[in-house]
């Protein structure tokens, strides 16, 4: 499997972006948007390129002008995937920050959030993010979640879903081909009691939710798009 692509078009980082602000959770820096208040949170898990992604904070502020508290945690610690140091190329970084390891510091996010009063939970996985996602649909840590095209998510993780899921892939995907992801639709479709939506966006990259060209209105509309199909799922599921 190919994840060259999940390296490409990296974004430009910014610490100060979005609308929110960055506290700790689980001991983790996390930018957080939205009430406090709410009892509906969306657990924002990124791409290998970090929290500080523009794109992706923007994101997490239309998930809480709808509603939920939203979080976008630093699994990475200060250390996100660097595409101009290259004495660590990807398959170097990963090391240091597994998917599984990524899973386990995913459990307490979610538990201080139970803590907070939050009743309800979605997780939206972007990339690297998918898979944390995927797992704790398997193990029905919370209520609903959204893969916006996957990395290293595998037919056997989709049979193992037992909440509602959603997954959005790229017409142009190396990482996530929209063969797998029709494998996915297919066995999404003998489980009738697991909700699912499966949908491949045409004429698009992997990664092109959180690393579209602001200035490009074609990206932009794509990007949206899914941005409005997570939404919707997330709205319709975490109640």
């Amino acid at each position: 499997m190919s994840d060259h692509q999940c390296t490409d078009n990296p974004p430009k980082l910014d610490p100060n972006s979005g609308s929110g602000h960055v506290e700790k959770l689980a001991g983790l820096d996390t930018y957080v948007s939205g009430s406090v208040h709410s009892n509906l949170a969306v657990l924002l898990v990124s791409h290998v390129f970090g929290y500080e992604t523009p794109n992706l904070r923007k994101l997490a502020d239309k998930v809480a002008e709808a509603g939920f508290y939203a979080v976008v945690p630093d699994f990475f610690r200060g250390d996100p995937y660097n595409p101009d140091n290259h004495e660590r190329p990807l398959q170097i970084w990963i090391k240091d920050h597994g998917q599984d390891k990524g899973f386990e510091d995913s459990k307490p996010v979610v538990e201080a959030l139970k803590n907070k009063g939050v009743t309800a939970i979605g997780v939206a996985g972007f990339c690297w993010g998918a898979k944390i996602a995927v797992e704790l649909a398997k193990q029905e840590l919370v209520e609903a979640v959204v893969l916006l095209h996957p990395s290293r998510v595998t037919v056997d993780d989709i049979k193992g879903v037992k909440i509602p899921i959603s997954v959005l892939g790229a017409e142009f995907d190396q990482v996530s081909p929209p063969e797998l992801v029709k494998q996915f639709e297919d066995i999404l479709a003998t489980k009738p009691e697991v909700k699912s939506f499966v949908k491949i966006f045409p004429r698009v990259t992997h990664g092109w939710t959180v690393r579209y060209n602001a200035d490009d209105p074609s990206e932009v509309e794509a990007a949206e798009e899914a941005h409005k199909d997570m939404l919707t799922w997330l709205i319709d599921h975490v109640k």
